[in-house]
């Protein structure tokens, strides 16, 4: 779908992008969300952070039309794409800094953002913030040449005087660039941590304070989830590190076995994928390898993605809107993904590797895993569920969607 699609899409179907419900901000929050709606912060002054992490779809990708293709968005320069969907920006503050504990003889890391968790958090002591330093200069994102043009643009923008406000009479001067980048990126963090981002107003949010009662359904399938399924697991329904509500995270990397997305367009990007079909998302594993520290470990990491919050997962404009899922957004329907956890290592594989999901499902069959080593066989593959089980796992995964009127 072309950039002039998704901008009339933008304006017919996303017009509620920010929360009917609104909260009132900090200065700093207040700030972090003019510069995450602000499309002047791109090459060409037609892409915010808002452009794949909209409000009304769950904090990702706001394009029907992409999510049930590629489910990669284009950057401010035409034609260039980046390798991953986005991934959600809302509870995603709450994602300690990168590191691990060694845990049955391996190390198990935890925390960091992107996801294969090169956002350490080691910099700013944010994952939230250092994500935030990434897009504005990646050349397939928002493409511009340097912290200072990032600086340039939000210290000549409509909010200048609030940004001088949150962060001092200077903030603005010449010899104080890279400190200003770094509020930038503090303050984006701030407003992704702030109620309007982090909203806990789910029917699940209800229901646990006894405000809201679940179907038969959703209450068959919240048992599934904390029991025979075994997705509690890792999307964990234990409070929060301050006693929030659960996340539906433990901030962990696996490897589910997830197949090649046929329709990624970094498949096609030569200039920045030299490798074309063959190119393999190792996930955490290629990252570590990037670190003298952590090498030792990135063999038995290779093919990690971060394991997402599964608040919002089903939050979209209207029904017929198209999400993506898993981090190269290859499953196109929540009865999907879900039948794949169940059945992975039950149907045989798919003679194409990059057959896509609707066709694996007439085929009865899966592709094989993109990354084979390392694939995830405890807790998921064969999962004994029945469709009905499948069922109601999904109506229970809708009850997550922040804004429910109780």
């Amino acid at each position: 779908m072309s950039k002039k699609t998704v901008e009339i899409c933008a304006l017919i179907l996303c017009l509620a992008a920010e929360p009917a419900v609104t909260h009132a901000l900090t200065p700093s929050e207040a700030l972090g969300k003019a510069i995450f709606f602000d499309k002047n912060l791109s090459f060409n002054g037609d892409q915010a952070c808002a452009a794949c992490h909209m409000p009304n779809t769950g904090w990702t990708g706001p394009d029907s039309g992409i999510n049930a293709t590629g489910a990669v968005y284009e950057g401010s320069i035409s034609g260039r794409f980046g390798n991953r969907k986005p991934p959600s920006s809302a509870y995603a503050t709450f994602s300690p800094v990168l590191h691990y504990v060694i845990e049955n003889n391996e190390a198990l890391f935890l925390g960091g953002n992107f996801w294969n968790g090169r956002a350490t958090g080691e910099r700013l002591g944010n994952p939230a913030a250092d994500q935030a330093l990434g897009p504005f200069l990646n050349p397939v994102e928002q493409a511009l040449s340097s912290p200072a043009d990032v600086v340039s643009r939000v210290c000549n923008g409509t909010y200048a005087g609030l940004f001088l406000q949150v962060w001092g009479p200077d903030a603005c001067a010449p010899d104080k660039v890279d400190a200003a980048y770094r509020y930038i990126a503090r303050s984006v963090a701030a407003f992704e941590a702030s109620p309007e981002s982090n909203a806990f107003t789910s029917k699940y949010d209800y229901f646990l304070k006894g405000k809201a009662r679940l179907t038969l359904r959703e209450k068959i399938g919240l048992k599934l989830f904390k029991g025979k399924a075994k997705c509690a697991n890792c999307h964990i329904l234990d409070p929060g590190p301050d006693g929030q509500p659960p996340l539906f995270t433990d901030f962990t990397y696996d490897n589910i076995g997830v197949p090649r997305n046929p329709d990624n367009p970094f498949y096609t990007q030569p200039e920045f994928n030299p490798e074309g079909a063959a190119w393999v998302d190792l996930g955490l594993g290629e990252f570590l390898s990037s670190r003298t520290d952590y090498q030792q470990f990135a063999w038995e990491n290779r093919g990690k993605q971060k394991v997402p919050t599964l608040r919002n997962v089903d939050k979209r404009p209207y029904r017929e809107f198209a999400k993506a899922y898993a981090h190269n957004g290859y499953f196109k329907t929540l009865k999907g993904i879900v039948h794949f956890y169940n059945t992975r290592d039950v149907k045989p594989a798919c003679s194409d590797p990059f057959t896509r999901e609707a066709d694996a499902l007439a085929q009865n069959c899966w592709p094989e895993p993109e990354v084979p080593e390392n694939v995830n066989t405890a807790e998921m593959g064969n999962l004994h569920l029945t469709n009905a089980q499948e069922n109601a796992i999904v109506a229970f995964l809708k009850t997550l969607s922040d804004g429910y009127k109780p």
